[in-house]
């Protein structure tokens, strides 16, 4: 039996039959259809069906309560894990949590639901999880100097990563300056709101929100930022929906960090990336590290697991294997 965090996780625990759930826009094509049992018979969870929910972008609210209710409603469902639909869940569920975990309070989103002692819980894992992910692949100091931000998307996962970068452990390395952009400006406005309320870190970045959605416009954002800066895609295009937030003419800034949030799909603004590695001198990841982070920091939080880093990692090369 595996050790996890220092003690066996017996299958006893886990009932036959018993479910966890995975809410996206398309589920059941998720790399985690294949990942999950492997890492279940890993972590000596027993027999847990992963059971993914395909709901469309335009998703209305009855819908969204009727699947929380599932969850609360089936003694052998686990909770689930929420992406792309993070905010308009908790937006037309939150009545239905027992307990919200203060990120999900101040971000107004839930990206992981478990139950514990019959209450149903709400979390925000995202800025943990990128949190984590950035520690990976951002070398130390680099936004001590003029490095810069620029992450085009204001979803959950563009404003978890936000969080982060405005709050990172050196205060020293925290960027001076981080633009988010979006296609809709009330987007931007619930963003401005969490900033504001998050607790103030001394030093601040400055935030600068932009209402966009001309590919052109944001090659202009990114060819203005100083050498060393980061490029995100947050937007989901790519993978939910065709194309790139730029055109094949923008211009990644030197020596740039470029993080692609998706891991499947056409991917085009990573292969633009891609087309500029050598010559921009760009360090360029995927959303692989984000997606293994994400999953286990769920599975962690809905099976109780306390999972520490050695079993994370064990996770992250059963994995990566798999997709290899």
């Amino acid at each position: 039996m595996p050790a996890i965090g220092g003690e066996e996780v017996g299958v006893g625990r886990i009932a036959r039959g018993s479910r966890f759930g995975f809410i996206g826009v398309t589920a059941t094509q998720s790399s985690i259809n294949q990942v999950f049992p492997a890492w279940a018979a890993e972590l000596g969870l027993g027999d847990v069906r992963l059971d993914p929910v395909d709901l469309k972008l335009d998703t209305p609210p009855e819908r969204y309560r009727e699947v929380v209710r599932d969850i609360a409603g089936d003694s052998r469902h686990h909770g689930a894990l929420v992406t792309t639909h993070k905010v308009r869940l908790l937006q037309a569920a939150a009545d239905l949590f027992d307990e919200l975990d203060p990120l999900a309070n101040l971000t107004g989103e839930v990206s992981c639901i478990s139950k514990r002692n019959g209450l149903l819980r709400g979390h925000a894992k995202d800025p943990i999880t990128a949190g984590r992910s950035l520690a990976a692949f951002v070398p130390a100091g680099r936004f001590a100097g003029e490095a810069e931000v620029l992450c085009i998307g204001a979803g959950g996962s563009g404003l978890a990563i936000s969080l982060y970068l405005a709050t990172r452990p050196d205060a020293a390395d925290r960027p001076r300056r981080i633009t988010m952009v979006n296609r809709g400006v009330e987007r931007l406005h619930e963003c401005r709101a969490v900033h504001q309320r998050q607790e103030q870190p001394v030093p601040r970045p400055e935030f600068v929100y932009v209402a966009n959605a001309d590919p052109r416009v944001n090659d202009t954002l990114m060819g203005e930022l100083p050498p060393g800066s980061l490029v995100i895609n947050a937007t989901g295009l790519g993978k939910d929906r065709p194309g790139s937030p730029i055109t094949a003419e923008g211009c990644f800034p030197e020596r740039g960090l470029v993080w692609e949030l998706n891991y499947r799909g056409e991917l085009d603004f990573l292969h633009q990336a891609r087309a500029q590695e050598t010559v921009r001198q760009l360090t360029i990841e995927d959303g692989w590290r984000y997606f293994v982070h994400g999953w286990s920091a769920v599975i962690d939080e809905a099976f109780d697991l306390n999972l520490d880093d050695s079993a994370i990692e064990r996770l992250s090369a059963v994995a990566t294997a798999m997709r290899s």
